[in-house]
């Protein structure tokens, strides 16, 4: 038993050590063009030639909607290396601050929380570096738009009359959408 409880010290002291020493960014790891050119040459020159010219440049695409792609692969990767550059590239070619909150937020639900969370990292370093502030992001809560009663009521009334007709004597429409002209049988 005894090993087990230093275990589990020792676990919860690994975990308590991990949370305590602040994230850094992966970011901050970035290679300079130059690096790139001293180590890889010919990734460089593929950089420039192919992704950046080549691919950026094709007409099926805009570079706005290039650059939304590109951020979700990056972040659904959690490619935090490459986010920066891309997120400023993201926000010269028309992608607004309020988009990439949200495309960060929507990726939370599909690539994972841990992903997002080190998209927000890099991002809200390259926000601070633009002057963009809270102003320009979206609400956690937006406002919905006003319910269309007479549509809702309309709605309601065109599925029962179906369900009437494929089921004869049941009614599927709540009581107050019942019509008269549906033909349930209404205890």
């Amino acid at each position: 038993m005894r090993p087990r409880t230093e275990l589990l010290r020792f676990s919860l002291f690994a975990l308590a050590l991990t949370l305590a020493i602040p994230a850094r960014a992966a970011a901050d790891e970035s290679p300079s063009r130059k690096d790139v050119q001293m180590v890889a040459p010919a990734l460089d020159k593929y950089t420039q030639d192919r992704l950046l010219s080549d691919v950026w440049k094709r007409p099926g695409l805009s570079r706005r909607d290039r650059s939304v792609v590109t951020l979700a692969a990056l972040i659904g990767r959690n490619e935090t290396i490459a986010l920066t550059d891309y997120l400023k590239l993201a926000l010269d070619h028309g992608v607004k601050p309020a988009e990439i909150s949200e495309i960060i937020t929507h990726l939370a639900f599909y690539s994972g929380w841990a992903n997002a969370m080190a998209a927000v990292v890099v991002t809200k370093d390259v926000f601070a570096e633009r002057n963009i502030g809270p102003d320009r992001l979206p609400a956690t809560s937006p406002a919905l738009l006003p319910l269309n009663e007479a549509a809702e009521a309309d709605r309601a009334k065109r599925v029962g009359d179906q369900f009437g007709a494929m089921f004869p004597g049941v009614c599927n429409t709540r009581p107050t959408f019942c019509s008269a002209t549906c033909g349930c049988v209404r205890t």
